[in-house]
């Protein structure tokens, strides 16, 4: 069957051109597979592009619109001079289908200036090199579609070469003045024009990109005591939504529901994943189906439809969306065992095959297996997903996808983009590299990642390199410090001041983060010889007492953390991240930086973060600042650097050179969140 994600102008074999135009990027082998980018976001587009002998070239990036039109044409630029590696940034403005190409090409200008700026200082064929500036200046002076104000630069300069009254070094100025290469810059005289392939690029709404998320288990919000059976009464969704104006309130855009079906009953865990459950315990919600009805039913504990309804309208009068947890397995106890047993694994002795991780085994959870129907699950799940869609909800947090076969995700994720391309999925698969990369690659909008586990300086620049490099467009990453599954070491040592720098990391390392709640109340509690925390609330219902949140700071931290990622551009892009070093190796500092032609505001943004990793004690040192990558350009012939750093956390403003003293005091404050101000 051919890939629902084919593209029409998706790259073929060509020969090598005049101009060779060669790995171009971002793509995914060839073209197989779109490359990724949102409204609004500056996507770099690469090539290497060279020619035979020594004649300069030049590189142009084209973007191609839905509707196949040339949209824009970004003039790129030697990032790696030597290497020949070129780079313009493009921002696509809709929702659709789009591609690009780049077009490589012979440098007239640029092959006559680096001669005649070698040959003229020289005294080496003066007049010469002076007459062949002058007619390349004629030629680009010509073309028809030139401005008459452009043509009327280079037709000065023209003159200004051939003026023989003057010095030869006055002459050759002329040529190189900024207005001219202003006008070069703008319309390059271009020979030996040679196009790449044309690639695929798939552009979703920016919630693909950027994003805060906060998961919630909707039956522990309003859950109550009963004294007379002595046991936990499940919560609403009408007692959930009571949560909703906290959530909103804290700034987050998602609020993320773990599974709300019927729970089976049949080998039913126990609190902290016992085997042997009491009355009372209500399964993990991750045990799907009961004969009140499986993947597209409610558990009647919750509510119903018209229930579920109210919340997501509620939800939205809060300027939130909800996400749903998309889990493809089965209690015993699902219809789909009886009516459809051929989508499950039958052993040698008769029994359905229960999930097992070795050692971890779920007796209370069924897998699918996707080979024995393939077109029978495909329809049904496809069928489930439009239930949820229908009634309000816009993204899937989908668990354990790698578990799954890919060519079905590429299937259904392909199907349901057709009809509902606002819908976005969370990829939930913490496995091998090639599995997430993959998952990506074919169709999931966003990805969970290994930030959870990076605690070191050094992993956590080179997985913040890595995540906001060309593979890390595909994977989208999404960063959380804790999930309902996971608790790990640093959190469980590092207290208030652990919770703080994890949320501060999170929040700025990638445009979409997400906490899991409780995150405000520093739960840090893990069961003996686990890394999750004790007393799972997937096991068992579990009410907050959220009025010890303001004391202990962390809600207020993830408030001014969300409203500053809302106020900077620069914050919600992915691919424009720079490693500084520090002195100390507890001082983590990286920035994101945007320019004025890119930034929906029309100015540049810069944003630096420092990081003390260190929970425990206060470390200062040195950062070395690269200054081009923030955008600040050195003052007068010394090449000074200064500018204001105005820290959004505290409200303060340092002056800051390239290489300023910083101390961070994790009970203080844990990092510096600096807005580079230049004027």
């Amino acid at each position: 069957m051919e890939s629902p994600n084919a593209h029409p102008d998706s790259a073929q074999p060509r020969g090598i051109g005049r101009i060779p135009v060669v790995d171009v990027s971002p793509t995914s082998h060839e073209g197989r597979w779109p490359a990724k980018a949102v409204v609004g976001e500056a996507v770099p587009i690469r090539a290497t592009v060279f020619r035979e002998g020594h004649d300069a070239v030049g590189a142009t990036a084209v973007l191609v619109g839905p509707d196949g039109t040339d949209r824009s044409r970004a003039r790129m630029v030697d990032i790696r001079p030597g290497l020949d590696r070129f780079e313009a940034r493009v921002v696509p403005d809709a929702v659709g289908r789009w591609s690009f190409r780049v077009e490589g090409w012979s440098d007239p200008f640029g092959t006559w200036s680096h001669d005649a700026s070698i040959k003229v200082p020289a005294e080496i064929d003066v007049e010469l090199m002076l007459a062949e500036g002058a007619r390349v200046l004629t030629r680009a002076a010509s073309r028809s579609e030139l401005p008459r104000t452009a043509a009327k630069v280079l037709k000065d300069a023209v003159k200004a070469l051939g003026d023989v009254k003057r010095p030869a070094p006055a002459r050759l100025a002329a040529a190189h003045s900024d207005e001219v290469l202003a006008v070069l810059a703008a319309h390059p005289l271009r020979d030996h024009v040679t196009t790449s392939a044309t690639y695929p690029l798939v552009v979703d709404r920016p919630l693909a990109l950027t994003g805060a998320w906060y998961e919630m288990f909707p039956r522990s919000e309003g859950a109550t005591f009963d004294n007379e059976t002595k046991q936990w009464r499940s919560g609403t969704f009408a007692t959930a939504a009571r949560r909703l104006p906290a959530i909103a309130g804290m700034g987050f855009d998602v609020v993320y529901l773990t599974p709300i079906h019927p729970i089976g009953t049949t080998f039913r865990k126990g609190r902290n994943n016992s085997l042997t459950p009491v009355e009372g315990d209500p399964g993990s919600p991750y045990a799907i189906g009961s004969p009140d009805g499986g993947h597209d039913a409610i558990h009647p504990e919750l509510g119903t439809f018209a229930d579920f309804d109210a919340f997501v309208a509620d939800a939205r009068s809060h300027g939130l969306e909800v996400a749903l947890d998309l889990a493809l397995q089965c209690s015993p106890d699902h219809p789909w065992v009886v009516e459809h047993p051929e989508w499950f694994t039958t052993r040698a002795d008769g029994t359905i095959a229960y999930a097992e991780n070795p050692p971890k085994k779920y007796q209370d959870i069924y897998p699918l297996n996707f080979d024995n129907d393939p077109e029978g699950i495909y329809a049904e799940v496809r069928r489930v997903i439009q239930v949820w869609i229908d009634h309000g909800v816009t993204l899937f947090r989908v668990d354990n996808p790698h578990t799954k076969p890919l060519d079905f995700w590429e299937w259904l994720l392909a199907d349901v983009r057709k009809d509902h391309p606002d819908v976005i999925f969370l990829s939930e698969a913490f496995t091998k590299p090639p599995m997430m990369m993959a998952l990506g690659q074919i169709g999931f909008h966003q990805s969970y990642t290994y930030f959870t586990w990076r605690n070191t300086k050094e992993e956590l620049e080179e997985y913040l390199e890595q995540v906001s490099g060309e593979d890390g467009s595909f994977l989208r990453p999404s960063f959380w410090p804790t999930t309902h599954d996971i608790l790990p070491p640093y959190l469980q040592d590092g207290g208030v001041a652990g919770f703080a720098i994890r949320a501060v990391l999170a929040a700025t390392g990638a445009p979409t983060w997400g906490i899991y709640s409780g995150y405000e109340l520093v739960e840090n509690v893990p069961r003996p010889g686990v890394e999750e925390q004790i007393d799972n609330e997937k096991y068992e219902l579990k009410p907050r007492d959220w009025g010890q949140a303001d004391a202990i700071g962390i809600s207020t931290l993830l408030t001014r953390l969300n409203e500053i990622r809302r106020a900077h551009p620069a914050l919600q892009q992915l691919r424009n991240l720079t490693v500084h070093p520090t002195s100390d190796d507890a001082l983590i500092c990286f920035s994101r930086h945007l320019d004025a032609e890119h930034s929906p505001t029309g100015e540049a943004d810069t944003m630096i973060v420092v990081v003390n990793i260190d929970p425990h004690h206060a470390r200062d040192g040195i950062i070395e600042l690269d200054a081009a990558a923030l955008g600040v350009v050195p003052r007068g012939a010394s090449g000074e650097v200064a500018f204001a750093a105005h820290d959004e956390l505290s409200g303060d403003t340092f002056s800051w050179n390239d290489k300023p003293y910083v101390r961070l005091d994790p009970h203080v404050q844990c990092a510096h969140l600096i807005h580079v101000r230049t004027s």
